[in-house]
């Protein structure tokens, strides 16, 4: 095994040093609170290379000098959105829906929901979905703010064409109602309709940031899977930022690996990685 690593170091086109990996750590951790393990070194070193490729810098020390001693918002996007794993699918942890589409019903219309970590659009399309299911028709009184911290992917989000093979585990019913197929040169893609694209706003957010651009408060609040990437610190902060911007009987649906009451007190189990505000931060 280690032998297997000193010829993958060898292999390398840049010499990247320990003193490198904790400079990334730190800088990506006070970027964007993301926490990265001894284990990410060899992904690490892939994408941050890719950005010396771009800007034509030979080494990293060069690259990360650049980045502390500058406020080059492009490039620091463009690193942040590097080192950010975006990992998603229509209907991903498909318990959730159910639980969405009654809370819709019982609670005073219109409804405003947050998807806070929206990656390519497959989560806060799959929310559209829900809510045009649940109350039946493609204008339900529901308005959708979809956020992450990664520019390409909010892009890809926002046009709203995939795949086919993102889209064919769904049902005939689902595909017909929700999606537009391509054909000629877009054949074997789809695109969101736009009745669903209407029911949701994309913009950038990084959950760090000292002031979050949004118009709460929320009914609902997603935030699945993004915890795990942020120490418990930066965990804690973030969920007792979320309870002031929720309505009282409003619910945060987590990701199935995580668990929130470990981080904060603001909220209570109501199910399976489902949350509701304790009574304290309810009333």
């Amino acid at each position: 095994m280690l032998a297997q690593r000193e010829e993958n170091i060898a292999d390398r086109e840049f010499n990247f040093t320990e003193r490198d990996f904790q400079r990334v750590r730190k800088l990506i951790y006070q970027r964007a609170g993301i926490s990265l393990s001894d284990a990410k070194r060899d992904m690490v070193y892939s994408r941050v290379a890719r950005r010396l490729r771009a800007v034509e810098l030979r080494s990293f020390d060069e690259y990360l000098d650049r980045l502390e001693t500058s406020e080059d918002a492009a490039e620091w996007e463009a690193f942040t959105n590097a080192l950010t794993t975006n990992l998603t699918s229509f209907f991903r942890e498909a318990h959730h829906f159910p639980i969405l589409a009654e809370h819709l019903l019982k609670i005073k219309k219109p409804v405003s929901i947050w998807c806070s970590a929206a990656s390519t659009g497959e989560e806060p399309y799959t929310i559209a979905m829900t809510a045009c299911e649940a109350f039946n028709t493609l204008k339900p009184p529901v308005s959708i703010i979809a956020t992450d911290i990664d520019t390409n992917v909010l892009a890809t989000a926002e046009r709203g064409v995939y795949p086919w093979e993102r889209v064919d585990k769904l049902s005939e019913q689902r595909l017909k109602r929700f999606f537009l197929k391509g054909t000629g040169d877009k054949a074997g893609q789809v695109r969101v309709r736009n009745e669903l694209r209407s029911l949701i706003t994309f913009k950038p957010l990084n959950l760090l940031a000292p002031q979050w651009p949004l118009n709460g408060p929320f009914d609902v609040i997603f935030c699945r899977n993004v915890m795990i990437y942020f120490d418990k610190q930066t965990q804690s902060a973030i969920l007792n930022r979320f309870a002031p911007v929720m309505k009282p009987d409003a619910l945060l649906f987590g990701g199935h690996s995580e668990n929130f009451l470990y981080s904060t007190k603001a909220f209570r189990l109501r199910g399976k990685t489902v949350y509701e505000l304790s009574k304290a931060h309810s009333e």
